[in-house]
């Protein structure tokens, strides 16, 4: 297993780890999606396209809540819309706009701070890096 330090080189592993599947934006979302919820289980939010037997349909957006930070990323039209929230004591102070890799970038650096403070993170991280 490899294990997860936080420092720049990890970062960018991590980040290249979750970016691996993206020559196809939308399988690539998909599997980020699959991906994140194994790896951050409810702590992940996913909302998918609607309709009967919804849970087979695509996702539609990504939404993971590190209490600090929260990161949303939605599908629309083949392309997607990224954005990031700061908040303390459930008030956001910022929200700010995001291209996808920087979106990535966003959640690969807010996972590494919380796995600092988290095993629970920690051992995630780790998952999506093997």
């Amino acid at each position: 297993m490899v294990e997860f330090d936080s420092g720049p080189t990890d970062l960018d592993l991590l980040t290249a780890a979750l970016r691996a599947d993206g020559s196809d934006n939308d399988t690539f979302f998909q599997v980020l999606a699959e991906k994140l919820c194994s790896a951050l289980g409810d702590r992940v939010s996913l909302s998918r396209e609607g309709g009967f037997r919804k849970r087979e349909h695509p996702v539609r957006s990504i939404t993971v809540d590190l209490g600090e930070v929260t990161l949303e990323a939605t599908k629309d039209k083949g392309r997607i819309a990224c954005i990031a929230r700061k908040s303390v004591r459930g008030i956001v102070l910022r929200t700010d706009q995001l291209d996808f890799d920087a979106w990535l970038a966003a959640l690969a650096s807010a996972l590494a701070e919380e796995a600092k403070r988290s095993a629970t993170t920690r051992a995630a991280l780790e998952s999506l890096l093997t």
